[in-house]
């Protein structure tokens, strides 16, 4: 009979036990250690007053109208007077050759004196530049319609009317674009409560109670 006492062993069972303590298993000595703690968030980005040819001009053709000029990560931005928008967009197109109207929106400040932004992204095609043009807008206020200017701003006027409630003066054709013309509120409105539906357009459409 051969002599356990001589068979070999682990390097594990060579090791003399510790009293009390639990030999570790295969999974556990897998485990990876914890992870270290994720990288702090970089600061927001800083808004710095911008002084070039373009504001200079912009400046120089409508003095007090023009509010504030910035640059945000590396975007000019204007803020300008709503009571001459349209002018300074069809400026924007006719001179600076801002043949683009990239995107046209709202955000809502429902703290603010004048609730609304109304923000218009500009791309020129000649001199390959972009610019955005900022106003602020009463809850209360009409804006003039800029598809005059560019003819895009169809829908999206129509889309800022339906979401945030803006009506632009002098629109071909201003009626709710995504929901249904009896829809009552607007959606994109900060104090529109994210579970609200027109329960009576939900009855009496899809004859349910609730949209939920």
């Amino acid at each position: 009979m051969a002599d356990e006492s001589k068979a070999p062993q682990s390097p594990e069972s060579s090791q003399p036990a510790t009293p009390g303590a639990t030999p570790a298993s295969p999974a556990a000595a897998a485990l990876p250690s914890p992870a270290a703690k994720p990288a702090a968030a970089p600061p927001p980005p800083v808004q710095v007053p911008l002084e070039n040819e373009l504001t200079r001009r912009y400046r120089e053709r409508f003095g007090r109208a023009i509010l504030d000029a910035i640059e945000d990560r590396k975007q000019a931005i204007l803020i300008v007077d709503i009571a001459q928008f349209l002018e300074i967009a069809r400026y924007s197109r006719d001179t600076e050759k801002f043949d683009l109207l990239e995107d046209y929106t709202a955000v809502d400040w429902p703290r603010r004196e004048k609730r609304f932004d109304l923000v218009a992204q500009l791309y020129s095609f000649p001199n390959n530049v972009r610019l955005r043009l900022k106003t602020a807008i009463g809850a209360d206020q009409t804006a003039d319609s800029l598809t005059s200017v560019w003819p895009v701003a169809n829908w999206l006027e129509r889309e800022i009317f339906d979401l945030f409630g803006i009506a632009f003066q002098g629109h071909p054709g201003l009626k709710r674009i995504l929901l249904p013309d009896e829809w009552q509120g607007h959606p994109l409105r900060k104090d529109y409560d994210i579970l609200q539906q027109d329960t009576a357009w939900v009855r009496e459409n899809l004859g349910i109670e609730s949209g939920q």
